[in-house]
């Protein structure tokens, strides 16, 4: 396939960017989208320009690290997958692709695709710990689990943390992710997520800079489990 890339560059996070356009030809159906951008990376290295800046890790669809803004859509067209694990074969030859970076207050652009995810750090960091005992560990049965909790908790926990859910809602936070952390460690056996107050303090610091003030608890959202159902629009993925 041939395809035009229309790809958001900045030198830095205080540059102004700018999409600009790249043509790429031979493009194999069988290519991740990342394969392709490294096709692309080498022929602007061999041609002495400055190759394009992403976050990628794994490759496999597990980290979470490659989300990008593809036509408007966080990781894509294809539903349930990550930006390494769409294939080419989801485009046709002659098309047009923009490729963005991650669009939310939340996420400031380090360079081109590249962005700053140290806002879920530090919701980890906030409360993102269990309370368990120390020793050896307990045998896999010592502990029974409800079914309902058990598969509430494996549903949250299929969470990896990319931020897709904040680039489709930039005016919003990461409910959801931390919705599914607060979810997940609140089900596991003997541990609980710092408690009730924790939870409100988890939700303000998703977005806010470290050094800014601490919102007061009226101006918190709470974190209860149902915040994690949602709907998609025609443009985005919403709360409902």
């Amino acid at each position: 396939m041939n395809l035009t890339l229309r790809i958001w560059r900045q030198t830095g996070p205080d540059e102004k960017g700018r999409m600009v356009k790249y043509h790429v030809t031979d493009v194999s159906p069988d290519m991740s989208f990342l394969e392709m951008l490294d096709v692309l990376n080498e022929r602007l290295t061999l041609d002495g320009e400055e190759p394009v800046a992403f976050d990628h890790d794994c490759r496999e669809g597990i980290c979470g690290m490659c989300g990008l803004v593809i036509n408007g859509v966080a990781h894509g067209p294809e539903k349930a997958t990550t930006t390494c694990q769409l294939h080419m074969r989801q485009f046709k030859d002659g098309d047009t692709i923009d490729v963005e970076p991650w669009r939310a207050r939340a996420f400031p652009v380090v360079r081109d695709l590249v962005v700053d995810r140290s806002a879920f750090d530090r919701v980890i960091q906030a409360g993102g710990y269990i309370t368990a005992p120390t020793g050896s560990a307990p045998d896999a049965h010592a502990m029974p689990v409800p079914k309902g909790d058990a598969d509430a908790a494996f549903e949250a926990a299929t969470c990896i943390g990319c931020g897709a859910c904040v680039a489709a809602c930039p005016n919003g936070s990461a409910m959801l992710f931390t919705a599914a952390k607060v979810t997940h460690l609140g089900l596991l056996p003997r541990a609980s997520p710092n408690g009730t107050t924790g939870c409100w303090t988890w939700w303000p610091r998703t977005t806010r800079p470290a050094s800014a003030a601490a919102p007061t608890p009226a101006s918190a959202r709470p974190c209860a489990p149902r915040a994690s159902r949602w709907r998609r629009s025609a443009s985005s993925t919403v709360i409902s």
